[in-house]
């Protein structure tokens, strides 16, 4: 009975849909603020919030970047990418299953630029709970998935002050 149990159990794990996470940490974070028009790039705002993320990020063993190819995905990715002599790499997010097994690969820490439609579903392929839809105004919100986890930490980035 109880081999039967072992073995029922390993199966399970080895068809559940959500991967075992090879990365120490995942950070998941929809692009930042966003211009309008088609393939919008950042913002201002956007901008400085992505050396924001570089700044915070840069000492966390990110050893591979991936974001989608529109320009305001890259734009929040490639300042830690510049700072860590790292290429972004792009992905598709009509396929989240093959970015995870991407990610699975990976070892040290990992950085994926998503949007507000994609990052909760990313959130839970990479190992961690799947946090509540993001809004269209939603922006700045970093999702930690560390491995053997399920729980998901959030960093808000702050706003650049306003003069």
């Amino acid at each position: 009975m109880r081999l039967r149990f072992v073995a029922a159990l390993a199966l399970a794990l080895c068809f559940s849909s959500t991967p075992l996470l090879a990365a120490d940490t995942v950070y998941v974070i929809r692009h930042l603020q966003k211009a309008t028009g088609d393939d919008p790039p950042l913002t201002n705002e956007g901008t400085a919030g992505a050396q924001k993320l570089s700044d915070l990020l840069a000492k966390k063993k990110v050893t591979a970047i991936y974001a989608t190819q529109t320009k305001r995905a890259m734009q929040t990715a490639e300042p830690l990418a510049k700072k860590l002599g790292l290429t972004v790499m792009a992905y598709d997010p009509k396929d989240p299953a093959a970015l995870a097994a991407k990610v699975a690969k990976d070892q040290n820490a990992v950085l994926i630029v998503g949007h507000s439609n994609t990052v909760p579903e990313l959130v839970a392929k990479v190992g961690g709970r799947q946090p509540a839809p993001l809004a269209d105004t939603d922006y700045g919100t970093v999702f930690v998935v560390k491995a053997g986890s399920a729980d998901v930490e959030q960093i808000q980035l702050q706003a650049p002050a306003q003069k």
